[in-house]
């Protein structure tokens, strides 16, 4: 019983409590968005944010071309002016 229990514990501290801390980091990501931030989708679009919903966010990617886009597809919130460069 006890290698059961303590393959449990190495699972827990290995995997799920890892796994825990950047969905909890993503959440607290997506919950902070902001128009004017500039963000990268899951998809790997780049743009900046025009306005935030309740469940969506509309993305400029080009003047004058915006997307919707779920709020849990936004994988990172780029530094400011990251577009501007590119």
């Amino acid at each position: 019983m006890l290698p059961l229990v303590l393959m449990f514990v190495v699972l827990y501290f290995l995997m799920i409590r890892p796994q825990m801390k950047k969905a909890k980091e993503h959440k607290s990501m997506v919950d902070a968005l902001a128009a004017g931030d500039e963000v990268i989708t899951n998809g790997g679009i780049a743009g900046k944010v025009t306005s935030v919903g309740e469940n969506f966010v509309k993305v400029e990617v080009a003047s004058g071309v915006e997307l919707t886009v779920q709020k849990p597809a936004i994988a990172a919130v780029l530094p400011k002016g990251t577009l501007k460069n590119a």
